[in-house]
């Protein structure tokens, strides 16, 4: 399961990973974003232990999103040592994904 971060916690479970991070950037309100939510759902399971799968709602953790330059969204960042080492923004299919993942393992 995917595991929802908060402004808060981003530090530590993000950017503090031992692991590369995929961040999903939602809204409840947003249509597309619930296009990502299920992939980034199955992702978790697929990766378990090999990368995390996060979530962070950006109507509750704006702090986050405007650090990170985000206007539109879904958008998801992927994270390696810290760093954003890639982005997708927009409804985009699971192999996009995945091929985006697995460039960083």
């Amino acid at each position: 399961m995917a595991i929802h971060v908060t402004d808060k916690d981003f530090q530590e479970v993000v950017l503090n990973s031992d692991v590369p991070v995929v961040v999903d950037l939602w809204a409840e309100w947003c249509g597309p974003c619930r296009l990502i939510g299920p992939l980034i759902e199955e992702m978790a399971t697929e990766y378990e232990g090999r990368a995390k799968m996060t979530k962070l709602d950006v109507d509750n953790n704006p702090q986050t999103a405007v650090k990170y330059g985000v206007r539109n969204i879904p958008t998801v960042l992927f994270f390696k040592n810290g760093e954003v080492v890639d982005k997708q923004v927009g409804a985009v299919p699971k192999k996009v994904l995945v091929e985006k993942l697995e460039a960083l393992l």
